[in-house]
């Protein structure tokens, strides 16, 4: 068991920086993830006293959480980790009806408003489970914390927290962080009003709420002013909300890439040989146009499908001489949408080759198995990167195939993800809806000279860096 020393630094997000599974001897072995915020944590060093807040997301999560204040820290890599057992009703309420069935569709506008959404008495009940889900981030946060400890607070699951927080700790020095993008005024008020409020209300408990982009920030503020009235000022690129009282500063942090991680983690043994099978399955000389994504809504991958296939079609020139991989990688399946969506992917995939398959030319390789050292394999081989998302926070697939590949890359780039704002000068922009568009900025990418595609990479990995996940963190840390 850790020690329960008061934390000068905190975290507090839904996923932690362990998961536990239950081997068949019935031992519970905990397995250690990655990420921007595993990497930030790792920069501030052991001696500042920082704990993780998170929630345990299956049973066994549970059962590895239960009676404990803190994680053993044999199981996070010396982390201090608290998991919070959190009921599974209520976790499954809050999290799948509210975090990632409302939120997150409000803020990607993902809705088909004839039919959805419909805020009855069931999404009463997921909403009170959202509050108390909050509530024990806020109670936990608490009990961690120092005297005028700093807590970062991250994403969408935890937007009534810091407000909860201030109640319970007013000395503390709190700030919010948003991954996603942030729904305009018109469309956010598909909410309830009182949840609306609620929602923004929660956030502006922070001292600070930051945002990946200056147009998701934006939006916030438009919707704090539309819905509650508040006072927006501006200077320069800073804006502060002040409502209630207090003021709430709102800062821009858009999270790059982790070069020095990838170039090394690309150039390792697994990845060679993923690569090598990629490219006995392409064949010799063809161009490989690569997308890498979660089967999320939002990703649009259906009409990235859609839009090759029109490429195909008004390019026979192509014909046996492209290929496009495509990583789609299962996510959220226990929402029927996702499944359906996922299903559709597949389908597509299936008529594409079914179409203009020829002897030994394939022309579409999808895989939907989740392998990271397979992704850097298809990054180091892209001559063309398709990120066409309806609309993304950020999308770090755009920021790292510049990074990985080994020949330099083409960039067709959705002007919806919060990465155009950095890439979008030396990308091929396009409406992420226009398949036709999307086929005309994929054969113009397949036909970039070599020197003007190598001229591109080098800038848009340069700007893809800029803000690599340990200084991110720090600058929301030092910020506060």
């Amino acid at each position: 068991m850790a020690t329960t020393a008061p934390a000068q630094v905190l975290v507090a997000s839904n996923r932690g920086p362990v998961s536990y599974t239950r081997s068949e001897d019935g031992t519970l072995t905990a397995k250690r993830g990655g990420g921007g915020l595993v990497s930030g944590l790792s920069a501030i060093g052991p001696d500042a006293g920082a704990v993780w807040v998170c929630a345990a997301l299956s049973d066994v999560d549970r059962e590895a959480a239960h009676g404990h204040t803190r994680l053993a820290p044999e199981d996070t890599g010396g982390q201090q980790v608290r998991m919070l057992d959190i009921d599974a009703a209520t976790f499954a309420d809050a999290y799948n009806g509210i975090a990632n069935s409302t939120l997150w569709f409000v803020h990607h506008l993902l809705y088909q408003t004839p039919l959805e959404p419909v805020f009855d008495e069931g999404f009463r009940s997921q909403w009170a489970a959202y509050e108390a889900y909050n509530s024990a981030f806020a109670d936990a946060l608490a009990e961690e914390a120092a005297q005028g400890a700093a807590v970062l607070v991250q994403d969408y699951h935890l937007t009534l927290t810091p407000r909860l927080l201030r109640e319970r700790r007013p000395d503390l020095r709190i700030g919010h962080f948003s991954h996603t993008p942030w729904a305009p005024p018109d469309y956010y008020r598909l909410l309830p009003d009182d949840v609306a409020a609620e929602v923004l209300r929660g956030i502006l408990g922070a001292d600070r709420a930051a945002f990946l982009t200056h147009r998701w920030a934006r939006a916030f503020a438009d919707c704090c002013a539309e819905l509650l009235g508040a006072e927006v000022t501006h200077e320069g690129e800073e804006l502060t909300v002040t409502h209630e009282g207090r003021s709430t500063r709102i800062g821009v942090h858009g999270l790059g890439a982790d070069g020095e991680f990838l170039r090394e983690r690309s150039h390792r043994p697994d990845v060679d040989e993923r690569l090598a099978d990629l490219r006995e399955q392409i064949g010799d000389g063809r161009k490989v146009i690569v997308r890498v994504d979660r089967t999320e809504l939002s990703k649009n991958i259906v009409r990235g499908l859609i839009a090759y296939r029109r490429l195909l079609r008004t390019h026979p020139e192509w014909h046996g001489r492209v290929v496009h991989v495509a990583f789609a990688y299962p996510s959220r399946h226990d929402l029927a949408v996702y499944r359906e969506y996922t299903a559709e992917v597949q389908r597509l995939a299936e008529e594409i080759n079914s179409e203009f398959g020829r002897g030994e030319w394939r022309p579409l390789i999808l895989h939907v198995k989740d392998d990271f050292a397979r992704s850097l394999a298809a990054y180091r081989l892209a001559d063309v990167a398709l990120v066409n998302p309806i609309r993304d926070g950020m999308n770090l697939v755009a920021k790292e195939i510049p990074v990985v590949s080994d020949d330099g890359c083409a960039l067709v780039l959705s002007r919806e993800a919060g990465a155009y704002a950095e890439l979008g000068g030396d990308a091929i922009v396009v409406n992420p809806y226009d398949t036709e568009e999307t086929a005309r900025a994929l054969h113009e990418a397949l036909t970039m000279s070599t020197g003007e595609r190598a001229v591109r990479t080098k800038r848009l990995a340069a700007a893809a860096t800029a803000l690599p996940p340990q200084r991110w963190f720090l600058a929301q840390l030092e910020a506060l």
